[in-house]
């Protein structure tokens, strides 16, 4: 994916303000949501997240572009990759930024990226079932052209929803942009139109609907926001407690609901966890998810604190970088 002067001042603060063991509290023990840190040395561009359903503890994930046709089960509790799968039927993938599970434990991976701001005439979703078992094999896809009604942009969120099965995705745009619906059904037959059906107030790298379909999160670099779905006529409830990391791309629930799993890229990158904002799961209770207030399983007040002010030096960063943009 393309780095911008923001990505890259995100970056060098995550670096020159890593909180110290006496602020960051206890350190994440990697057993299931409570964090955890991915192992694998061929992921070293995670680029997005997936809880599944069918295996308890383990997170899909891919790297970004220049890796191929695979994804990666990662057990929690160990960060270990227990299983790579091989797309077959596909072609080759352009930049994959996202992978999502349907309501009947299909997996959804979108490559949906466009290093170039939105030049790609069409992009791609692929679709397969989720393995039963997991092992290193090759697994047929199948593959879905899409276009959007408003013309080409670039994006890294897409998100399915677990009840309706309905596609969704969410551009990429520093000033916000808008959730894309797609067809009911997806077809195999001509390019698949999303439609822009309501806009996003945050410069997003990934999204995901709670386990009951009732809220929909969506992830920047600097910041979070959470939304009632309401039926698809979204309402923004509040902002989430997104840990500073150095180029944070992806998003999930867990799969109970009670937890919001936020991954970077990088190697050995750590999976943070913090308290899903209430409501996103009909069995478990959890935090507000509001800022300031929902917890990280990783760490204290003090980390978040700390962490609001370090957003706050990356907000002034991308606003002075932004001026010397212009002025250039």
């Amino acid at each position: 994916m393309r780095r911008s002067f923001a990505v890259l001042a995100g970056m060098l603060l995550a670096g020159a303000c890593a909180l110290p063991a006496s602020a960051a509290g206890p350190a994440a023990d990697g057993a299931g949501d409570q964090g955890f840190t991915i192992k694998d040395p061929r992921i070293t561009e995670s680029s997005g997240l997936a809880a599944s359903r069918r295996h308890p503890g383990v997170y899909w994930t891919h790297n970004d572009s220049d890796d191929g046709p695979y994804l990666y089960a990662v057990d929690s509790a160990t960060g270990k990759t227990v299983a790579r799968i091989t797309l077959r039927g596909i072609g080759s993938p352009r930049d994959v930024e996202a992978v999502s599970i349907g309501p009947h434990d299909e997996i959804y991976v979108g490559d949906i990226g466009d290093n170039f701001g939105g030049k790609w005439p069409y992009v791609w979703i692929y679709k397969l079932p989720e393995p039963k078992r997991l092992t290193d094999q090759t697994v047929t896809a199948t593959q879905y052209v899409v276009k959007y009604q408003d013309g080409p942009r670039d994006a890294e969120s897409l998100l399915v929803h677990p009840k309706t099965g309905r596609v969704y995705i969410v551009d990429k745009k520093e000033d916000g942009g808008h959730l894309y619906e797609g067809p009911a059904t997806l077809s195999t037959s001509g390019a698949n139109v999303f439609k822009p059906v309501a806009a996003v107030d945050l410069w997003a790298t990934d999204a995901a609907f709670s386990p009951n379909g009732r809220q929909l999160a969506v992830r920047g670099y600097f910041g979070g926001v959470f939304y009632d779905w309401n039926g698809g006529r979204i309402q923004r409830k509040g902002r989430l407690d997104v840990p500073l990391q150095g180029q944070g791309e992806s998003l999930s629930y867990s799969a109970d609901g009670s937890r919001l799993m936020y991954g970077s890229e990088g190697a050995d990158s750590p999976v943070r966890a913090e308290d899903a904002p209430a409501g996103a799961s009909d069995k478990a209770p959890s935090g507000n998810g509001s800022s300031g207030s929902g917890g990280s399983a990783a760490g204290g007040s003090g980390s978040i604190k700390i962490g609001a002010v370090v957003v706050a030096a990356g907000a002034a960063a991308l606003l002075g970088l932004r001026m010397l943009r212009r002025r250039r």
